[in-house]
């Protein structure tokens, strides 16, 4: 994975089939664009490609109100290389790029840049500054400049257009079933665990502590599985949030018990994946009112698992 910007293009070489886009949460949608693009390069003999931006273009003009990612740009390459991408290409969007003529971008970025002889757009793709460049244009440049394209319809479901969006609401309103079918996976967060102030371990709760780098699309009390400290996913229940009642946070902090689990294991890398939200986080008057609300989770979290397994036997 290769961070590069406007004003330090390569020159490119090999010819490659190329798609682009910020592909926030790599969902059943960006999904079908990557099976797309790795066929359609292997029947042409050329080099799959994705192009992506870093921060991305709402986090540059909307600083604060731009919304939550989805997914961190580690798990992104993870998983576009993981469906036969062969090279992930970061653009930089600064100033630069972002006063990029439309026609400018197609001929110094996609074709003298990354070598494209084929591009993947989806079906409202829109690019160059104040999102002139349309699929139109693209087309009409690539019978100038040697390259051809296409546009992926979108996909849905249910009559429901897969999107970032779309996933962004569900899990902000909780709907995690939902929110898992969008993307193709439950929505996880990753993290390593770092040192916290022993407070849930003196209530008799300790947890694995995740500070985040990005805000998080949801918040709450939910039932998770942690994968990294053990061969198979450990059950548990998480609290992500500002933690309202005991030394409240700025930043979201997102704190994970794991039922029967002991063993320490600060510094390792966990991945916590969400599978139920319980309820949202509140105030309570006193670390008592506090204990007793944890137990209750806890209880909760069993028996989601429990009949989790009568499901799966059944």
């Amino acid at each position: 994975m290769k961070r590069i910007s406007i004003d330090h293009l390569p020159v490119g070489t090999v010819g490659t089939a190329l798609t682009l886009g910020n592909f926030d949460g790599v969902h059943r949608g960006h999904q079908a664009m990557f099976e797309c693009l790795v066929k359609e390069a292997g029947v042409r003999g050329l080099v799959p490609m994705v192009l992506t931006f870093e921060p991305y273009p709402r986090e540059f003009f909307e600083r604060a109100s731009a919304p939550p990612r989805l997914t961190s740009l580690t798990r992104k390459y993870l998983w576009m290389t993981q469906m036969g991408v062969d090279q992930v290409r970061v653009l930089r969007f600064n100033g630069a790029l972002a006063a990029l003529s439309a026609a400018d971008f197609v001929q110094r970025v996609l074709v003298q840049g990354f070598s494209a002889r084929w591009v993947l757009v989806g079906d409202d793709f829109r690019f160059g500054a104040h999102r002139q460049g349309d699929f139109s244009l693209l087309r009409e440049m690539g019978q100038t400049l040697g390259f051809e394209c296409a546009a992926l319809q979108s996909v849905q479901i249910a009559g429901e257009r897969i999107s970032s969006s779309a996933i962004r609401a569900c899990l902000s309103a909780g709907d995690l079933t939902r929110a898992a079918t969008l993307l193709g996976r439950s929505f996880s967060l990753v993290g390593r665990v770092g040192y916290g102030h022993q407070l849930g371990r003196t209530l008799g709760f300790p947890t694995l502590n995740l500070a985040l780098r990005h805000r998080p699309p949801l918040s709450g009390v939910f039932v998770v599985e942690v994968c990294g400290p053990a061969p198979h996913p450990l059950p548990g229940v998480a609290s992500l949030g500002h933690r309202p009642t005991v030394n409240p946070l700025d930043a979201p902090l997102l704190e994970v018990h794991l039922l029967d689990f002991e063993r320490t294991i600060y510094g390792q890398r966990v991945e916590v994946r969400f599978l139920h939200k319980l309820r949202d986080e509140r105030h309570f008057a006193n670390t008592d009112q506090l204990v007793a609300q944890m137990r209750a989770d806890a209880a909760a979290a069993r028996a989601y698992f429990a009949q989790s397994l009568i499901q799966d036997a059944s």
